[in-house]
């Protein structure tokens, strides 16, 4: 199961440019989800609530990341964190340039 776990992971890393896990009833991750989407971003999103395999997936974002709460983010196959990491690129500028580059 875990290396089926790791496979579909990083394959939804790889195949998307901004992928967010999260959680349905999570505030953080639909406050970071309203920002990517009133920016224009087109996030690949997967709710681990409602996802089978949702525990062993955040486990494994644990051992990927070092991030174990969510939203766990990644733009171009790069993790930047949560909901406050995303506001902070945001507030610097830095998440715009991010977006520009995909």
């Amino acid at each position: 199961m875990a290396a089926a776990i790791k496979t579909k992971v990083d394959a939804i890393i790889a195949d998307n440019a901004i992928v967010v896990f999260s959680k349905s009833y999570c505030p953080y991750c639909t406050k970071a989800k309203n920002l990517l989407v009133k920016l224009g971003a087109n996030a690949f999103i997967l709710e681990l609530d409602n996802e089978e395999d949702g525990a062993a997936i955040q486990q494994y974002l644990q051992e990927l990341s070092g991030q174990r709460t969510v939203p766990n983010i990644f733009i171009s196959q790069t993790h930047i964190g949560g909901c406050d990491d995303l506001f902070k690129l945001e507030k610097n500028g830095q998440l715009k340039t991010l977006l520009a580059k995909i």
